[in-house]
């Protein structure tokens, strides 16, 4: 017979020492049988949403923590019934700790070392995810005695996100009847509960939406806990605006030879397939400016008292997400065709609004752009990404009047605004990479002229 053991999975720093994460789903239950790197599990970070691979390959005995629940890094999170190579320790006398396998890089930034070549056989599955949390065995981990049964008097076992969800449909938890351990109450057992039609087809609807739901009737404020991605964009915003100096420059550009360009370019066969947005061609118009204005792709390192110029440009792209503003940036933007980054940017912004962005991802940023042009805005003054020099904010295009050819003309028109840090770059070098990338806009064929 197989000598088994129990090892427990911590949460690990998921990047850049963030000291906590959420739980947000779980992609597998109790006795589960699962692979080496297979997804267990979606956190997200102060930064982004990311999925938890598994470290060992195994059957999983127990989830300690629940979707919603805010978790430290290192507090056990889930606990594997693995093979005991060595055969000197059995389930029954499983450490309460033990230690984590030498790491790899993958997805996330972490990985584990295979630490069998054997092929675990996944049980099927038929439930949709979130999966309800099977029963599991008796084990003597003490780690099962807080899922303990508790008293029929007491309130229906439950997180708080899920006792909100149920208050805002107006579902009784006492009608409810929990999937997960020892009965515990999910999002997915109060939404199947108003889709059985329980409940009015209003709020069959609100629960089919998965938007934020509407306050109850009566009330006159909704409080939503500040955490995760916002969390962070706001602490990262006030220290910005507060550190650096911040200047902001305006310049409104003549851009109809730019979109007369993008629409060629979409007829274009080596364009196939590919999706180019006036966001391509100021992207492109940035690194190329930056050849001539080096002193705009810098950072100021307060603590080595040092000024940083990079030889190299990631470029972030801000993204509204349903879980607040990300600036994800694309690696060595300044080495890619034009076709290439357009291929880039629509991932980029894919896979933001989609909330699966890494924490790399969202690291390393040298420059960045924001398009509140798709929200019809002309122009404003954003607030530098921390540790960047510059931020370009692009504005709509729109057919305005123009002097064209000392005649006034209708006019395709886009209002560019710079944002600089004062330490780093002076009123001249602003003025000067906001006027080269107007230029080519005006004239796109004055990238011959500055490559």
């Amino acid at each position: 017979m197989t000598a088994t053991m129990i090892k427990e999975f911590r949460l690990p720093d998921l990047g850049e020492g963030l000291t906590e994460s959420e739980i947000v789903s779980w992609k597998v239950g109790v006795g589960d049988t699962v692979s080496l790197n297979q997804i267990i599990a979606e956190v997200e970070t102060a930064k982004a949403v990311v999925e938890l691979p598994s470290p060992f390959a195994g059957v999983i005995t127990a989830l300690h923590e629940q979707p919603g629940t805010v978790v430290e890094v290192g507090k056990p999170i889930v606990s594997f019934e693995v093979k005991d190579d060595a055969g000197n320790q059995t389930a029954a006398a499983a450490p309460a700790e033990v230690a984590l396998p030498k790491r790899e890089p993958n997805l996330v930034g972490y990985g584990a070392v295979v630490e069998s070549t054997g092929r675990p056989v996944r049980r099927q599955r038929t439930l949709v995810q979130p999966t309800p949390l099977a029963e599991p065995a008796p084990l003597a981990e003490p780690v099962e005695t807080r899922f303990a049964n508790t008293s029929t008097a007491e309130r229906p076992r439950s997180t708080p996100p899920v006792r909100k969800l149920a208050k805002d449909l107006g579902v009784d938890l006492e009608s409810v009847p929990g999937s997960g351990p020892r009965g515990l109450i999910t999002r997915d057992d109060v939404r199947n509960f108003v889709g059985g039609g329980d409940l009015p087809a209003a709020a069959q609807e609100l629960a089919a939406q998965e938007v934020q739901p509407a306050p109850a009737q009566g009330e006159r404020e909704v409080r939503t806990p500040i955490k995760g991605v916002r969390k962070f964009t706001a602490a990262a915003m006030v220290s910005s605006a507060f550190t650096a100096p911040h200047v902001t420059e305006f310049l409104t550009v003549d851009v109809t030879p730019a979109m007369e360009l993008l629409a060629r370019l979409k007829e274009n066969k080596a364009f196939a397939g590919h999706k180019l947005t006036p966001l391509t061609l100021v992207a492109r118009a940035v690194l190329i400016a930056l050849r001539r204005n080096p002193g705009l792709n810098a950072k100021w390192d307060e603590a080595n008292q040092e000024i940083v110029q990079f030889n190299y440009v990631n470029l972030g792209i801000a993204a509204a997400t349903p879980r607040g503003l990300t600036v994800p940036n694309i690696k060595d933007a300044d080495r890619l065709a034009l076709v290439d980054l357009s291929t880039e940017l629509a991932e980029l912004t894919d896979t933001a609004r989609a909330g699966k962005t890494s924490p790399a991802d969202l690291s390393g940023g040298t420059i960045s752009i924001t398009n509140i042009g798709v929200f019809g805005i002309d122009a404003g003054t954003p607030i530098l990404n921390p540790g960047e020099a510059a931020i370009l904010a692009m504005g709509a295009v729109r057919k305005t009047p123009w002097e064209y050819q000392d005649q006034v003309a209708l006019r395709q028109v886009m209002t560019l605004s710079l944002s600089f840090d004062h330490r780093l770059v002076d009123g001249e070098q602003g003025s000067r990479f906001l006027a080269d990338v107007g230029a080519l806009l005006a004239d796109p064929g004055m990238a011959l002229a500055m490559a």
